[in-house]
């Protein structure tokens, strides 16, 4: 077991805690966690891109020249695809999936990469709650400040999900709150800094002890 402090909300230490060595200390796999970054990506892609064929460029109707006696080569419509306004080959089709799949077994060992960059390079923090009096935007800002990381992008893990720290993370485009239900290895990679409570961290190591 390795000790890790546990902060407050003022950023004040107010005892060690331990993490699972299983998961957060291992050697990382830099392979399958690219696999899974590039997945998610993947994943995310809308494939909304289009472009069209020969067949449904507008115009084109008739030969341009004759066959033979203009001393050009053939053609038979100006909508061709080696014409400048012609259609295209093999372009971005919008029915094209881009979707990846991962099986359950990499995606965990990605995630316990992912941590354990997190507490290699001292990118982890731990509280001991996060609990607000109000909404307010200023709120999550006083604590990010408190913690000195307010210009940096935050994961939040949580146990469970509060209106008032949902609502004043909200207009922040630099966090983002999530349960530990939903930790994934794309969110901590692309977070400088990932916060949780004990509450989550306990909770987290217990799912994936579980495998």
């Amino acid at each position: 077991m390795s000790k890790i402090e546990i902060l407050n909300l003022n950023g004040d230490k107010v005892k060690d805690g331990n993490l699972n060595d299983n998961i957060w200390k291992i050697v990382p796999n830099d392979a399958v966690l690219h696999n899974a970054i590039v997945l998610n990506m993947a994943n995310m892609r809308q494939g909304t891109a289009s472009t069209k064929t020969r067949s449904e460029v507008r115009g084109g109707g008739r030969k341009p020249w004759r066959q033979k006696g203009t001393g050009n080569a053939r053609q038979g419509s100006i909508r061709a695809t080696q014409w400048r306004g012609g259609g295209i080959v093999f372009g971005p089709n919008p029915n094209r999936n881009y979707t990846k799949k991962m099986n359950k077994k990499e995606r965990r060992l990605a995630l316990l990469s992912a941590l354990s960059y997190k507490v290699s390079d001292k990118e982890l923090i731990v509280i001991d709650s996060l609990e607000f009096a109000t909404s307010k935007t200023k709120e999550m800002v006083n604590l990010l400040t408190n913690l000195k990381i307010e210009n940096n992008k935050v994961l939040v893990v949580v146990s469970e999900l509060t209106e008032n720290v949902c609502l004043s993370a909200r207009n922040l485009a630099n966090v983002k709150v999530v349960t530990y239900e939903e930790v994934n290895a794309f969110d901590v990679v692309s977070a400088d800094n990932m916060l949780i409570t004990s509450d989550a961290l306990n909770k987290l190591e217990e799912v994936l002890t579980r495998g």
